[in-house]
């Protein structure tokens, strides 16, 4: 029983983590219909200025809890401008272009910026320890500060997030974009600023995942977003591709899976079993776990 439940914090911890990213996928397919690969590289931009915020800033020297918050806030905002950037850049000018079209941008722009950071920073680069490692046992179940930082804010974004789109005027007109762009826009919704507002929200969640999976993982990589990014497409998928819930779910499900079967099997199917999960899934329920099954009129 103590394992299980040391499996269950590592299994949430981890996809705490997914949800993140997920949500960065799901939202934009909820807008725009299109799968954004780059975003795994938005994570990997956003981890890599963590590390030079907390060295440049002194935070690895001497860490503090306020300087533990800079450094946070540092790889929301830089993945959020480079994802707005993006957006304006390589997706804007490809809006009414077939959606082959859009996926190639999509997976050129993914390889262009793991190749800047690999030109610009090298291979695999050690993050500073700017949190305790410290523990706690609680019935022989170990949780760590990290676990605890990981959970609490991946609660807070979430409830936030939820805040957002569900309680303001950009999240009421997030979710009108997302129905029908041409609707909303007769609407005098301006779809521009929704879609900027979507790749803005779903970056800074990946920042914030770039930096809670550095003090846990304390490594940065020009090729880290491409696994952490492809576990969280298939937590959305599995979810339900465009369903908020459904990739907060959908990652919780995968984390808590790849932590059970690294505990009680081995550690050589972790990565399997994501994609063994998303065939069983694809193949009982297409639409993913909260997806809806869309008509499309031919």
């Amino acid at each position: 029983m103590t394992q299980f439940v040391q499996q269950l914090v590592n299994g949430l911890s981890l996809g705490a983590i997914y949800a993140l990213v997920a949500l960065g996928y799901t939202m934009v397919y909820g807008t725009l219909q299109f799968i954004n690969f780059a975003h795994s590289e938005v994570f990997m931009a956003g981890a890599f200025a963590a590390m030079v915020v907390a060295v440049h800033a002194g935070v690895a020297e001497n860490p503090t809890w306020a300087g533990v918050a800079l450094v946070a806030v540092a790889a929301m905002l830089f993945s959020m401008v480079l994802a707005i950037v993006v957006e304006r850049v390589a997706y804007r000018p490809m809006r009414k272009s077939s959606r082959l079209n859009v996926l190639i941008t999509a997976i050129g722009v993914s390889i262009f910026l793991q190749n800047v950071a690999l030109v610009s920073f090298g291979t695999v680069l050690p993050f500073p320890e700017i949190v305790p490692r410290t523990a706690w046992e609680l019935g022989g179940v170990r949780v760590s500060l990290n676990n605890v930082l990981i959970l609490g804010v991946t609660l807070a974004l979430m409830v936030a997030l939820t805040y957002v789109v569900e309680r303001t005027k950009i999240g009421l007109a997030m979710r009108a974009v997302s129905h029908s762009r041409d609707t909303a826009a007769l609407m005098g919704i301006p779809v521009d600023r929704v879609i900027v507002a979507t790749f803005a929200v779903g970056s800074l969640l990946a920042g914030a995942a770039a930096f809670l999976f550095c003090i846990e993982n304390p490594r940065v990589d020009p090729a880290m977003g491409a696994n952490i990014g492809l576990k969280a497409f298939v937590a959305a998928v599995v979810g339900g591709i465009g369903s908020i819930p459904g990739a907060v779910v959908g990652a919780i499900v995968l984390g808590l899976a790849e932590t059970m079967v690294s505990g009680y099997f081995t550690s050589t199917w972790r990565d399997a079993i994501a994609f063994l999960l998303l065939i069983v899934v694809l193949l009982y329920k297409p639409s993913g776990l909260f997806g809806r099954h869309q008509m499309e009129k031919v």
